[in-house]
């Protein structure tokens, strides 16, 4: 590999008898977006700290641009987990503290400060207190803030957690023109849709490198075929497919539900198709379509963790009283009565001061259904939430929770409702069990089924014989999973989440939906948000929030089939170029990078593509590839976002 500027060889780091990374090996080029990913507690962090310089590995020679990493900080940047912002300072004072501690001139401050706070669509906001910025602009500040020296490496662990998916995807088409420049990017990310815009990709777990690749390396490394199966119904034919995997009948590997359709693994598409046929018809049941579709990173990375062993066992609710399930009822496979309304909002509006947060929001939300309420940061769906649940007054509006209309905030109904708060819900000074024992009461679990909920708490979050630690003491996705289990201990027939799985990794991720898609199917009425796009895929149906309005809802197939234009894939010999070209020709947001290719939104695609061709050319960038690809949910989200905005203009 030429122009290598991070070497890397069997290193390993021991903090006491924990092994925290296990003897890895890599190297990253000059220019290149590195990115690292893995599970919660694989050495990703760790890693990160060695080769910033501010811990020492226990063995194993690092170098960075040929010197040892504490050689080396001056030409580092390092943005950790935590937001390494002074809230109750400005943007401009950020800058001009993280120069200071960088030893840069004035004048180099005042050209560099212009340059990245301009990339960043900050450059109006300077004297903005830090503390006051949306999470987005918060991560652009903090990369701001590591790019004042100009390092040549820049190290950025989980940079775009909790950020939403329009300020995400400007932070990567960023890391792009920055990488452009001959920067050198390592990035830990548990978005794996984002982590595919690397340059190369190594996963890791139990603190060891698995596997290093392209993209197209990992994919097809796997040796699987991704099928999209859509039917109505959707839990009976997981039901027989997994029992097919199960007693070895067939050539499926995987099956997981996404709200309205499964995502199927296969050996082969043509025999796996003809397996899943079999099967349906053998079962009755309708069979709506099937099509063969690309292999996610997600899929490569939880296949070899299951591989390996690493997937945690899922452990089934244990349930106090009978639900639709239990009462022989498959919401899914039986003509039964519509479920009723379980959440209703009908001209939803608050206002605070001169500013209108929600504005005539209308939506239902039926028992035995996931409902995605998405939206880009302060788009008003937190205050909708809190309003749904009783825990702010609308300014006008109806709200129907459980089919009431009058006293929201009775015990009685409380008693009916689970709230999982974007902030966590737990309380760092007291024990896991103690927190647990607190929302027991809470929520007034009978004292004899405490145990069996607390036990099974703490065995879903893989913290069996380690109950007593402070809640404080638990990394973040830790502590998702439990405030996730405190807010369902006693068995809500309504539930709220507002971001669950913010900074969870995969694994855990697609156990929280399997936990999720269980309440669902014993008929709980669910709303929840994300960032991740990804995952909003498992809802039944959602809504997209722009500046406090729902501007479309839908089931997640619905919305992407209802977008105008076309999503292209291009190839180029010059990828960054062509981006830059193209952007000065098409509104920013149509142009994305992801890797070595380029997405490209086009309304009219049979007009623009010539012009496209020729628009390239003038600047000599020749086109290896261009292929139509399906619309993502992200790419619907931004588009939608973005459209309503230019109409409102």
């Amino acid at each position: 590999m030429t122009n290598v500027v991070i070497q890397v060889e069997g290193l390993c780091k021991r903090y006491g008898k924990l092994v925290a990374v296990k003897s890895i090996d890599f190297a990253v080029k000059q220019g290149e977006i590195f990115g690292l990913i893995g599970p919660d507690g694989a050495g990703k962090t760790t890693t990160f700290h060695i080769l910033s310089g501010v811990m020492e590995a226990s063995t194993g020679n690092i170098q960075i641009l040929g010197k040892p990493p504490r050689d080396a900080r001056l030409v580092i940047g390092y943005l950790t987990q935590q937001f390494s912002l002074y809230l109750d300072l400005s943007i401009d004072e950020n800058l001009r503290y993280s120069a200071g501690l960088r030893e840069v001139p004035d004048h180099l401050f005042r050209q560099r400060r212009h340059k990245y706070l301009r990339l960043m669509s900050l450059d109006k906001f300077g004297d903005r207190l830090a503390g006051r910025l949306s999470g987005g602009m918060k991560q652009k500040l903090a990369l701001c803030c590591a790019l004042i020296s100009q390092p040549e490496i820049l190290l950025l662990d989980e940079p775009t957690t909790g950020v939403d998916p329009v300020s995400r995807r400007e932070f990567w088409d960023i890391l792009a023109a920055i990488a452009a420049e001959g920067v050198t990017v390592v990035v830990a990310t548990p978005y794996l849709d984002e982590a595919e815009r690397c340059d190369r990709i190594a996963l890791m777990y139990e603190g060891q490198i698995q596997q290093i690749g392209t993209l197209s390396q990992l994919r097809e490394s796997l040796g699987l075929q991704r099928l999209e199966v859509r039917t109505n119904h959707i839990e009976a034919a997981e039901r027989f497919l997994h029992k097919a995997i199960d007693n070895q009948e067939t050539s499926i590997v995987d099956v997981q539900t996404f709200g309205d359709r499964l995502d199927v693994l296969v050996k082969d598409a043509v025999t796996g198709k003809t397996a899943v046929q079999t099967i349906f018809a053998q079962q009755k049941l309708p069979l709506d379509n099937i099509q063969t579709a690309d292999i996610t990173l997600e899929n490569v990375f939880v296949s070899r963790l299951r591989a390996s062993g690493n997937d945690p066992e899922f452990i089934p609710f244990p349930r106090a009283k009978r639900g639709i399930r239990d009462l022989g009822l498959e919401t899914r496979d039986r003509e039964i009565p519509k479920p009723s309304i379980a959440i209703g909002a009908n001209n939803l509006r608050k206002v605070f001061g001169d500013f209108q947060a929600v504005k005539d929001v209308d939506l239902e939300v039926r028992y035995g259904e996931i409902y995605g309420l998405l939206g880009a940061n302060g788009a008003g769906k937190t205050t909708t939430i809190k309003i749904l649940c009783g825990l702010l007054e609308p300014t006008s509006g109806k709200i129907s929770l459980a089919g009431q209309t009058q006293n929201l905030r009775s015990s009685a109904l409380r008693q009916r409702i689970g709230y999982m708060s974007q902030k966590f819900t737990l309380y760092d000074d007291l024990t896991i069990v103690q927190n647990l024992e607190f929302y027991c009461g809470v929520y007034g679990v009978p004292t004899r089924l405490r145990r069996t909920k607390i036990d099974w708490v703490l065995e879903t979050c893989g913290l069996v014989g380690r109950e007593n630690m402070l809640t404080g003491q638990l990394p973040g996705g830790w502590k998702q999973r439990v405030a996730f289990g405190a807010s369902v201990m006693h068995e809500p027939k309504i539930l709220f989440l507002d971001e669950p799985t913010s900074g969870v990794d995969p694994l855990a991720r697609r156990q929280f939906w399997r936990l999720i898609n269980e309440f669902a199917r014993s008929g709980t009425a669910i709303l929840v948000t994300t960032h991740y796009l990804e995952e909003a895929e498992q809802c039944n149906r959602m809504g997209f929030m722009v500046a406090g309005e729902v501007v479309i809802q839908g089931s997640p197939s619905e919305i992407k089939a209802s977008q105008p234009g076309q999503l292209l894939e291009i190839v180029t010999d010059n990828t960054q170029d062509a981006s830059n070209l193209l952007k000065t020709e098409l509104a920013a947001w149509r142009v994305s990078i992801f890797g070595d290719r380029l997405h490209l939104v086009l309304d009219h695609p049979d007009l623009e593509i010539p012009r496209i061709s020729s628009i390239l050319q003038t600047k000599d960038i020749n086109i290896h590839s261009l292929r139509p690809i399906p619309f993502s949910l992200e790419d619907a989200f931004i588009g939608i976002v973005q459209r309503t905005e230019e109409g409102g203009e």
